[in-house]
């Protein structure tokens, strides 16, 4: 037998198959060590099951059953439907039975038949006349007299996959808890500074912390172990980001900035003052660009909060400090809508402005083919790194709505200068502790502020019922004058959702608004023909734009002052207050209606925060909690790194705690050098690793 160790394959162990090893292969699962980091995703707590639901619960429940049949329906685009009769294990007075439904699932008919008892989670529904959960979690419960890691305690539910079941991890880790004194897990961090940092988990120790998190004596004690592996991660997570940090600011480079007369003039003349928060981030982007070391910023602020302003602003000072200025925007309308703005605000400033994008090439002066060489300002989309634009002496660049654009993108622009200053935008707010975790080694700069003349955005949240009274609505507006968006989440209609499209309303639209110019615009277009339909908004030859998200980036039509959003429960609450920053950007009051769907009562609740407040970052934080970080940030490119308990990000006095760990440990030992940051040395080197795609 194999010595017991760390890095044993899973292959090795007793009770695992040559089959059943690979399986956990494809989870990611190799070794000994992967298993036991190998955490619960949630916990069913079997001691005491929830009461059998009698009506559509608000929220997924616990259950415990008895399947009394099971049915297949063959055919339709789904794939076909298997369905469970589970009637309640002891009789309850008022308990019919539930249905459990799958579909395009049919190997199910193979896995659950009659008189097996199981444990369900999921949400009951009405569907019909019948009480139903569709695609629960469940586990088939063996044995189940017998005291076992799965019945009667807290019960950890592992993330599984094909040929792993929840149970089989549970025994598997079971067996290497047991022997876990055997093994060399050493403390992460050093000793003494977590008991002096965070009191609350004083006293404990790595072992206790595994077998907590993995077979929690109590919630309390699980909550308490999940916290001190947190930290370990997050404080190897912020050593990597200081580290990072420190790295970027020894490196070379030059001052960017002139003395200010250009922006003197530019300020001067324009028909309204900065607000406090634009001069404020102004001064902390000008500060940075009078230094020789490069300058690495963010720029967030709410929706309307005017950071292209001060992104120009500081172009403004490079310019007159002899080098180029570029903003790389993700698409090209938004491109394109820079573009004009800056031709506009630089009237009177004698300054030669070029843009870049796949489709088109403008100059406002008279240039070459590329521009670029000549221009002291240019605008573009990803052919800035892709079209072979050259550039004689870029000083700083601008990347707006970095989120859409991946690290190497933005650095490949970089590249393009010698240590450019680099300032990065977002008007998506973003929670404090993730500004910490993936912008840690960015300065950051934070509009907090709207400029005064915007009108009032009233925010209500209705079902989708009332498609009269919301027509009707639209249709008053219009007749005044103004534009409205109509935004729907799908582009066409599927199988597999009820979701409305834009693609199946946009006739029902035209329909209901005669006398008045409706268009259809999402992502699957044309780029051409998306700026065309665009151009035509902006210049009110269309009054009404039925769309998808693919508004919801940059779009400033300012006589738009109506939207509506259906199945606005699908989208996240921070994107529903990006949308809602389409309108709103006149003087005029604008207005904002979320419909919802049939049965998503619980989801219009969430909703009506959008009505309470335009505050973004507390929007932010409290999608932050619903969604979880990946999904607020968006896509991948966003940089979020890959951390096991990313869902303790929403602690942020725990990530704040961390910062202050690692910085503590990198004053005392920037190098990590001393034996007791050996461990904490190798996680950041691991996490090094992953970031760069090295296993």
């Amino acid at each position: 037998m194999a010595e017991f160790r760390l890095d044993l394959g899973v292959a090795d162990l007793p009770g695992v198959s040559a089959r059943q090893a690979g399986d956990l292969v494809k989870l990611g699962i190799v070794t000994v060590e992967d298993l036991l980091h190998h955490f619960p995703r949630r916990y069913e707590d079997r001691r005491t099951f929830d009461q059998w639901p009698a009506m559509p619960m608000p929220h997924p429940v616990c259950i415990r059953g008895q399947v009394k049949d099971t049915k297949t329906h063959w055919g339709g685009r789904s794939g076909g439907r298997f369905d469970c009769i589970l009637e309640p294990v002891e009789e309850t007075a008022l308990a019919g039975p539930i249905v459990l439904s799958w579909f395009n699932m049919p190997f199910m008919n193979k896995t659950l038949a009659a008189g097996m008892e199981l444990s369900v989670f999921g949400q009951p529904q009405l569907s019909g006349s019948r009480l139903v959960m569709f695609h629960p979690d469940y586990e088939i419960l063996e044995d189940a007299g017998v005291a076992s890691l799965h019945m009667d305690r807290i019960v950890p539910i592992h993330p599984a996959g094909a040929g792993v079941k929840p149970r089989f991890l549970r025994t598997q880790i079971d067996r290497i808890l047991a022997r876990l004194d055997e093994l060399p897990i050493e403390p992460v961090l050093p000793p003494g500074l977590m008991e002096t940092l965070v009191p609350g988990l004083a006293g404990i120790d790595r072992r206790w912390a595994f077998r907590e998190i993995h077979f929690p004596t109590s919630m309390e004690d699980m909550a308490r172990a999940e916290e001190y592996l947190a930290l370990e991660e997050f404080v190897a997570q912020q050593i990597q980001v200081l580290r990072g940090k420190q790295a970027m600011e020894a490196q070379p480079g030059e001052a960017h900035a002139g003395p200010g007369f250009l922006l003197g003039d530019f300020l001067a003349d324009l028909p309204y003052a900065m607000t406090g928060a634009q001069q404020r981030c102004l001064a902390e982007i000008r500060a940075d660009l009078e230094r020789e070391s490069p300058m690495n910023r963010l720029l967030q602020g709410d929706v309307g909060a005017g950071k292209t302003l001060v992104a120009f602003s500081a172009m403004l000072l490079a310019v007159e400090a002899g080098f180029q200025a570029a903003i790389m925007a993700p698409t090209q309308i938004l491109a394109e809508q820079h573009y004009l703005n800056f031709v506009k605000q630089a009237a009177k400033l004698d300054l030669r402005i070029s843009l870049r994008t796949s489709d088109r090439t403008d100059n406002n002066f008279a240039g070459g083919l590329f521009g670029a060489d000549d221009a002291q300002i240019v605008v573009g989309t990803h052919s800035l790194i892709y079209d072979k634009v050259k550039f004689k002496n870029l000083g700083l660049i601008v990347i707006d709505e970095q989120h859409k654009f991946g690290v190497d993108q933005r650095g490949r622009l970089a590249d393009q200068g010698r240590n450019p200053d680099i300032l990065v935008m977002t008007a998506t707010p973003i929670p404090r502790t993730l500004t910490m975790t993936v912008y840690g080694d960015l300065d950051v700069s934070v509009l907090d502020e709207l400029p005064k003349g915007r009108g009032k955005i009233v925010t209500r949240v209705r079902p989708d019922t009332k498609i009269k009274e919301a027509i009707a609505f639209v249709l008053k507006n219009l007749e005044e004058g103004r534009q409205a968006y109509v935004v729907y989440p799908l582009v066409e209609q599927t199988g597999k959702t009820k979701a409305l499209s834009a693609t199946s309303e946009f006739d029902k639209w035209r329909e209901s608004l005669p006398g008045f110019e409706c268009a259809l615009l999402h992502g699957k277009l044309h780029p051409k023909d998306k700026d065309r339909i665009m151009a035509r908004f902006r210049d009110n030859e269309v009054q009404v734009l039925v769309a998808t998200t693919v508004i919801e980036v940059g779009v400033d039509v300012p006589n738009a002052n109506v939207m509506l959003i259906f199945s606005a429960e699908r989208f996240g609450l921070a994107q529903l207050h990006q949308l809602r920053g389409r309108v709103g950007r006149g003087a005029h009051n604008s207005y904002c209606v979320l419909m919802y769907g049939p049965g998503q009562e619980e989801a219009a609740e969430r909703l009506k925060l959008l009505e309470e407040t335009r505050d973004g970052f507390r929007i932010a934080e409290e999608d932050l909690k619903i969604r979880g970080p990946g999904d607020v940030l968006g896509t991948r490119q966003s940089g979020l790194p890959d951390l096991r308990f990313a869902r303790m990000l929403v602690n942020h006095g725990l990530v704040q705690k961390a910062r202050e760990v690692a910085s503590r440990i990198i004053d005392q030992d920037p190098d990590l050098c001393l034996p007791a940051h050996l461990a904490i040395s190798e996680r950041v080197e691991r996490l090094s690793r992953a970031a760069a795609g090295v296993v």
